[in-house]
């Protein structure tokens, strides 16, 4: 262990890290910014052990950091299922007493290449060599701080190799449960039945309360707990242009076609200068003009803006379009001329041979035997060209085999030089071999498009300063009105439609379609912020957002309006079940029958792993009861997946006897393979968390 607390960060070694994804303990950090809210020197508790807020912090910052465009409540969400894990996990070790020596230590981290392949820790042979390893850090102490300050990681990899060793030690298949599942899925029933259906009573006769769905909730609480949360309603006001506006903007691009005379005050005369049509230098007027710079690209017809396309890329040289509109601009183009095969499309059949970049390559081979494999296959095309689809199919390691070699449209130096240059070289229908780092191509050109280069002067239609001051105006009237009265009645009143409410909690981002709208979400949770409450948001590049909270809900349950989706049905189902029970009366299954007004049918060969009624579905306790029944007895009502339904059994075929169940044995192992990755989940479940997060101004 004296070697470990000796080692420092440097370049070299920076990468050490643990590599178990729950407990991936090089985090990050949200809170940059400073300043908050909250007094509060911890940032949650797990089962009563407090998370510093200034380790959260840390942790935070670096995941934050490292992160590719990752937010900074992103970032938290991550730390914090991180350490809550890490806490759980902890406890459970400790309970267990599971201690970890420094052999187990140093296999953990020379599991990671940065150490295990590192040449500065390899004998001769090639293989880690622990007595390097540690004269290396002997010898350079300077940077022997990295792994004291991981020898933690390190520990709690190490015990959570244990660990989670033991839990899949403990999950294991008996030859008992073998058995049953021979048995649950050879032992056969054959019975008659009567099914009252659901879809037999309207849905508009049966009506669910919300304090039903809460009610529901209570009772299966573990799969509807959830975090504290506020539903919140709101009025999207769009700052976009009005029709004034664009009618503005398509004046100003008319006028830039002609002419203009502007006085000019150097001179004390009146200058002409050219418009777009007889400019002598289209691109210096784009760029003076345009919204948008020249941009010199020749563009295939089908890039084209599609309802303007066939004008566009018919212009002769000189020739101005417009104006047209392209998404949010109105422009005026001008054709720079055109240029012949600016982009191809071609198929081709690649051949990889051992060394090559080819993942998929479908059987091993040199150089010289990829060659001349490619040279066949050349032949082949060439002898029969309709045959290329079907040799890609059979013969190619690219994945395009799947669609006969077919590599789409391309721009030139989008493939490899060698493949571009036989490509952009050649004519349409022109088949050949050549040779990359990938392997050997035999390459067909199937296509080629022409382009068109075009100066386009393009400006925005976008929202003047006095649109933009009306609708600023009209938001701000419905923030102000909305704050004693009813929100959805002002809101009609001028015109304007509340979107439904949506449930958020305390570390979402996401509002709604909105996307990341963390502001509103912070909002909703602050102190003070009531039932009631409406506040008014501006949204970049969208508009204004006058949201109201409409609810909050600290019941540890998931909101009503996202549990009704799920629960409405269920509880629309029992219902109807009571309704339907109360018809099936009588002493026979044909009485029961008729007063449903419904059939007696029949249901062969099923077995407790196939319980598929025919044009009903899947009904397990239907089939299970069936199976439970004596020979020709009647069941009581079985409330199923579709209907109510009473059974009688016919006769049940029990399976012959076999001595050997390992074949079904096998089949259980493989359906709990996975059953250690509960363990945390469970965990989770069943410990008391506390969560603060919320209370941290970030």
């Amino acid at each position: 262990m004296a070697v470990l607390q000796k080692i420092r960060q440097r370049s070299l070694l920076l990468i050490l890290v643990i590599g178990f994804c729950l407990l991936a303990f090089i985090i990050g950090d949200i809170f940059n910014s400073g300043g908050f809210n909250s007094t509060s020197k911890d940032v949650g508790s797990i089962d009563g052990k407090d998370i510093s807020f200034e380790d959260f912090r840390v942790k935070v910052s670096n995941v934050e950091k490292g992160g590719q465009g990752i937010t900074s409540t992103e970032a938290a969400n991550r730390v914090w299922e991180q350490e809550v894990s890490i806490a759980l996990l902890t406890s459970e070790f400790e309970k267990l007493g599971l201690r970890v020596g420094e052999k187990h230590l140093l296999e953990v981290l020379k599991s990671d290449q940065n150490i295990g392949g590192n040449p500065l820790f390899l004998n001769a042979a090639g293989v880690f060599d622990v007595a390097k390893f540690k004269q290396y850090f002997k010898s350079n102490p300077e940077q022997a701080q990295f792994l004291k300050d991981r020898e933690k990681d390190a520990d709690l990899n190490a015990k959570y190799q244990i660990y989670n060793t033991l839990i899949k030690a403990a999950v294991f298949t008996t030859e008992s449960e073998g058995k049953m599942k021979y048995e649950m899925e050879a032992n056969q029933v054959n019975f008659a039945y009567v099914a009252g259906l659901y879809s037999t009573i309207k849905d508009s006769e049966v009506k669910i309360s919300d304090s039903e769905i809460v009610d529901f909730m209570k009772k299966n609480e573990k799969k509807y707990k959830a975090d504290e949360s506020r539903e919140v309603e709101y009025v999207l006001i769009e700052d976009k242009a009005s029709p004034a506006d664009e009618a503005d903007v398509k004046s100003k691009i008319n006028a830039l076609l002609s002419g203009s005379v502007v006085y000019n005050q150097a001179t004390g005369k009146n200058d002409t200068l050219a418009g777009f049509r007889t400019t002598t230098n289209a691109i210096d007027f784009v760029n003076s003009n345009s919204d948008v710079p020249y941009d010199s690209t020749y563009i295939a017809k089908k890039d084209l803006p599609a309802v303007d396309a066939d004008k566009l890329f018919n212009l002769a040289p000189g020739q101005v379009y417009g104006p047209y509109i392209f998404g949010n601009y109105y422009c005026i183009s001008k054709s720079m001329g055109m240029k012949l095969g600016v982009n191809a499309k071609a198929s081709h059949i690649l051949i990889g041979y051992e060394g090559t970049q080819v993942p998929n390559q479908k059987e091993k081979r040199t150089k010289e035997q990829a060659k001349a494999k490619a040279e066949s296959i050349l032949a082949q095309v060439n002898a029969n060209p309709d045959s290329f689809m079907m040799l890609a199919f059979t013969a190619s390691d690219d994945s395009s085999a799947q669609q006969g070699g077919d590599l789409g449209y391309f721009g030139p130096n989008q493939m490899v030089k060698p493949f571009n240059d036989f490509v952009f070289s050649n004519g349409i229908g022109k088949v050949g071999l050549v040779e990359t780092d990938f392997g050997f191509h035999i390459i067909k050109i199937t296509d080629k498009q022409d382009g068109i280069r075009l100066a386009t002067v393009a400006q925005k239609v976008q929202a003047s300063e006095s649109t933009s001051d009306k609708i600023f105006t009209q938001a701000t009237k419905l923030e102000m009105n909305a704050a004693d009265k009813d929100f959805n009645k002002v809101a009609k009143d001028m015109g304007l439609k509340v979107a439904p409410a949506v449930s958020v909690k305390g570390m979402d981002e996401n509002f709604g379609t909105l996307g990341n709208q963390r502001t509103i979400v912070r909002w909703a949770f602050e102190d003070g912020v009531k039932e009631g409450s409406v506040k008014r948001f501006e949204v970049a590049n969208v508009g204004h957002v006058i949201a109201k909270l409409k609810s909050i809900d600290k019941s540890g349950l998931v909101a009503v309006s996202v549990a009704r989706p799920y629960v409405e049905q269920i509880l629309k189902n029992k219902k109807k079940a009571e309704l339907i029970k109360a018809k099936m009366t009588g002493s026979s299954i044909e009485a029961i029958a008729k007063a449903v007004g419904g059939t007696v049918q029949q249901a062969t060969g099923l077995t407790m792993e196939n319980t598929m009624l025919p044009n009903v579905g899947p009904e397990p306790k239907v089939v299970g009861n069936a199976f439970a029944l004596a020979a020709n007895k009647l069941s009581a009502p079985i409330e199923g997946n579709t209907g109510v339904y009473v059974v009688k059994n016919t006769s049940i075929v029990k399976a012959p006897a076999v001595k050997n169940h390992a074949p079904y044995v096998a089949k259980l192992k493989a359906q709990s393979a996975s059953d250690a990755n509960r363990v945390v989940p469970a965990l989770k479940a069943n410990a008391k968390i506390e969560d603060n997060r919320q209370d941290f101004n970030y």
